[in-house]
């Protein structure tokens, strides 16, 4: 199979091919000279990339085609081997190998075996384009160690820049450590904290409690009035500076929260209107609010003390207990027991009765003049107060103060002595029940309003209650047990909502039409007529019970 090609042809194939830095270019200039060799054809090259073998490109072939010959290389798995191709007797794939590694392969066919000077022909091509190829591959290597040096060359540069940086920084940060351990020395203190702020950094340091009174400042420009800001200002301020865990600006100030145990209990600040503080400050700042954090907290465990013996206290008389110890006990905290009282109960949806909620109804109340001694119970917190309180009021303070307005109160009647402070707590406890279960459940409640329901307190005679429950909606409840409906709690609901159907079905979260249905099935189950007046009082007052006095 004797060619006309001229074998100098592969020396003017070399020039081009070893200043090419291309590899996808070094395969297209061989595999295009290949057809000036003899009688060979082409049938595809192949480029090592990576760990997978890509087709440069290849004479127009089916799929199938193509296929079988990536699959056939597969099964060379890097050796050079026999190819095969329709029409053609002989085809074969030569590896492209340089510095060990299988840099591709060209495969070619022809339609009759070779002649040794084919084949030496193409033997020679492929060592030459193999030999471009590994000079490509070592030119690009060596491109990216000259780019590795430079980068190694400015990482050592940069890493002795932040060296000296460090070393400036830690000789500040020591001066602020040691400024602070002197503080703790000498007892720490307020007034010492915000003196060594101004001390390090040069601007005005200030300390208010969590309410924005202000109980520190060192430096220039003391307001001669400081008044607390409106209560929502506060939290609004507050909440902007809780999102990260050190210094946060907001406004003209850099302020870090004291917050020992994730509970707020008052803040340190820098003034800083032009925007000149920098690191250093911010580590000055942040590491004094930690004295701080500590000098709050010892202040309230101290307080926490004189408030245990106060709800020990309000947790006995609750309870019942002796006159003479109660007045005795409640003449050595200073509260004057001798006249009338009010018990308050003040439940908040997902909030604890904590000590950060207790001590926010109890800000709150001072805001509106109901001092009182306060106690836990359960999830509510509970007031004993001379004042009479405005539940109104009272609920609209601790709303503003709490942040959000989905909770409500109850408001006892008046007890005229330490010994009828059970009961009225009780009484308490059932305004705020049926302000929980009423349709608009947010608010508060007094005892002394709740009319009907002050029938419905805890002195009614159980089992007659449970039996007027059984005559009047005994058939609902055995359904809804068992086919897992909720008749009676439609009915109730329908009942709440004034027998308006929109609301009653936005109140149940279901379509006007369910509802309709439900309604329907009322009436046939419990044979009532809904229209019918003393019926729906009966059934209304029925509902009320069993969702109120019976736990639903």
């Amino acid at each position: 199979m004797a060619g006309d090609s001229d074998p100098d042809g592969l020396l003017a194939l070399s020039d081009p091919l070893f200043h090419c830095t291309d590899g996808n270019e070094i395969l297209r200039m061989a595999m295009a000279h290949v057809v000036g060799l003899g009688g060979y054809r082409l049938e595809a090259g192949y480029l090592q990339t990576g760990d997978a073998m890509v087709r440069v490109a290849s004479r127009e072939s089916g799929a199938g085609a193509g296929q079988a010959v990536d699959r056939r290389l597969r099964e060379l798995a890097e050796a050079d081997g026999p190819v095969d191709f329709p029409k053609q007797l002989w085809g074969w794939a030569f590896g492209l190998r340089g510095f060990g590694h299988l840099l591709g392969y060209l495969v070619v066919s022809s339609r009759l075996p070779p002649t040794e000077r084919d084949h030496l022909l193409i033997t020679r091509l492929i060592r030459l384009t193999s030999a471009a190829l590994a000079l490509a591959a070592a030119r690009h290597r060596e491109h990216d160690d000259a780019l590795e040096l430079d980068r190694l060359r400015s990482e050592r540069a940069l890493s002795s820049q932040r060296l000296d940086s460090l070393r400036t920084e830690l000789r500040r940060q020591r001066i602020v450590d040691e400024t602070l351990a002197d503080v703790a020395a000498r007892g720490g203190g307020e007034d010492a904290i915000t003196n060594a702020v101004y001390e390090l950094t040069g601007l005005p340091a200030v300390i208010e409690d969590r309410f924005g009174n202000l109980r520190s400042w060192a430096g220039p420009g003391r307001p001669d009035h400081h008044s607390a800001p409106p209560a929502e200002r506060q939290q609004e301020m507050l909440r902007q500076a809780a999102v990260g865990p050190g210094a946060v600006r907001v406004k003209d100030r850099l302020i870090a929260l004291a917050r020992p145990r994730g509970e707020v209990l008052g803040l340190l600040a820098v003034l800083d209107p032009d925007g000149t503080a920098d690191a250093h400050t911010l580590f000055a700042l942040e590491h004094a609010v930690r004295s701080l954090a500590l000098e709050l907290a010892h202040l309230r465990n101290l307080a926490e003390v004189e408030l245990r013996l106060s709800r020990q206290l309000v947790d006995d008389l609750l309870e019942g207990t002796g006159e003479a110890s109660a007045y005795a006990r409640s003449e050595a905290l200073g509260h004057d027991l001798h006249k009338a009282h009010y018990v308050i109960v003040v439940n908040w949806r997902g909030r604890p009765a904590d000590g950060s909620f207790t001590r926010a109804v109890e800000h709150a109340a001072a805001t509106v003049g109901v001092r009182a001694l306060v106690t836990c119970r359960g999830s509510q917190v509970v007031l004993l107060t001379q004042v009479k309180p405005n539940g109104d009021v009272l609920y609209a303070a601790l709303a503003r103060e709490l942040g959000t307005g989905t909770g409500a109160v109850g408001v006892s009647g008046r007890c005229e002595s330490p010994a009828s402070i059970p009961r009225r707590y009780q009484d308490a406890m059932r305004a705020l029940e049926v302000r929980r279960q009423s349709r608009d459940r947010d608010g508060a409640t007094s005892f002394d309003d709740l009319g009907l329901y002050r029938i419905l307190g805890p002195g009614s005679d159980r089992s007659e209650l449970e039996a007027f429950v059984r005559e009047w909606l005994g058939g609902l409840i055995d359904y809804d047990a068992q086919h897992g409906t909720q008749l009676v709690e439609t009915l109730s609901r329908y009942f709440d909502c004034g027998g308006n159907y929109d609301e009653t079905a936005t109140a149940l979260a279901v379509h006007r039409s369910t509802l309709r249905y439900r309604l329907q099935r009322i009436r046939e189950i419990g044979d009532r007529d809904l229209a019918d007046v003393d019926t729906r009082l009966s059934l209304q007052v029925a509902t009320r019970v069993w969702k109120i006095m019976l736990g639903g």
